[in-house]
């Protein structure tokens, strides 16, 4: 059996992440057990979710176990099967974490699924036809709803999340504003992403100049907001809400350092009527089917251009993962591991 790489969370962070809290080591694969399937992984996903599970304070999922290979999304191939539904050379999707190869329990639910890679390339399964996509489409479908001329708005816009919500929404008919880091994101995200404007919040890195853009690049209010950053941002977003406008909360990157996110005058909930509601995409499987497909369709037809930042070798996750936390990465972060 081939000798596998891994990666494993050696020690917790104190405040925010470094190298130092990872462990490179190698093991030897198992032998397969009946039921098993062995996989080869070509790439490993990573998602600042996981920068949640490294702390041991009370989160949605448990976190992440010290001295285990970190979690993660895989795509791959198998290379040995011992269940009926796997063959060698089926192409699959899974949560095969950082490291080379995987042994999966086949009929374990969720753990491992088949994919198609005629029209669509394997890596994006772990991007904007895998967790990512359907995380976009949840908040935008299921909790903000948008009629077509309202306006939508997305941080970290960019990313695998907030590209696939800018496609979305377009095909929804709403006016859609993304939030990103530099001139280049913004950039992209107006000309490749087909979002109507974007705001660079190093240009507005505070509450009055980010109140102000969205003013400017909102004229009819905000609708719908897609929160993946918290903050100032949130803040500034929250002076420009709608009536009855609806927030989805995916994420609070900017509070994964462990320290408490204030909001400065939750008082427009109320003023607003507004409707905030957090959510985990993994507790809403019934909704990927139907997310997938149209998600598939989009990048088929290339109405979705997703880009991707590919770092190469599984002793390079560490580093891409810390560049991710700081918005280093331009697009969907991936680890090629052959």
């Amino acid at each position: 059996m081939p000798r596998n790489q891994q990666i494993l969370l050696d020690n917790r962070p104190q405040g925010e992440a470094s190298a130092s809290n990872f462990k490179l080591v190698t093991t030897d694969t198992p032998a397969l057990q009946e039921g098993q399937v062995l996989v080869r992984h070509h790439y490993l996903s990573l998602d600042p979710y996981m920068r949640g599970r490294m702390n041991e304070s009370k989160s949605y999922a448990q976190p992440q176990p010290l001295g285990e290979v970190m979690i993660g999304g895989t795509v791959g191939e198998v290379v040995e099967s011992r269940h009926a539904k796997f063959a060698a050379g089926d192409k699959v999707v899974g949560m095969g974490g950082w490291q080379e190869y995987s042994v999966v329990d086949g009929d374990a639910p969720g753990m491992l699924r088949k994919v198609d890679t005629t029209h669509v390339p394997l890596s994006h399964y772990l991007g904007a036809v895998g967790m990512p996509g359907v995380t976009a489409w949840y908040g935008l479908v299921k909790i903000i709803n948008p009629k077509a001329g309202e306006t939508v708005v997305v941080s970290a816009a960019t990313g695998a999340v907030g590209s696939a919500f800018a496609a979305l929404a377009k095909a929804r008919g709403c006016r859609v504003v993304g939030i990103a880091g530099g001139p280049e994101k913004c950039k992209y995200a107006v000309e490749e992403l087909g979002f109507d404007e974007c705001i660079d919040y190093r240009v507005h890195n505070d509450l009055k100049t980010m109140a102000k853009a969205l003013k400017d690049a909102c004229p009819n209010g905000i609708d719908g907001y897609f929160e993946n950053v918290g903050g100032y941002i949130l803040d500034a977003v929250l002076l420009r809400t709608n009536a009855f406008a609806r927030i989805a909360l995916c994420g609070m990157i900017a509070g994964y350092d462990g320290q408490p996110l204030p909001m400065a005058n939750p008082a427009l909930i109320l003023v607003n009527r507004l409707k905030i509601e957090g959510f985990i995409v993994s507790e809403h499987m019934d909704v990927w089917p139907e997310a997938l497909k149209e998600l598939g369709t989009l990048v088929g037809t290339g109405k979705l251009r997703p880009r991707e930042s590919v770092a190469q070798g599984i002793a390079s996750a560490p580093e891409a993962f810390l560049g991710l936390l700081k918005g280093k990465n331009f697009g969907k972060q991936l680890v090629k591991l052959i």
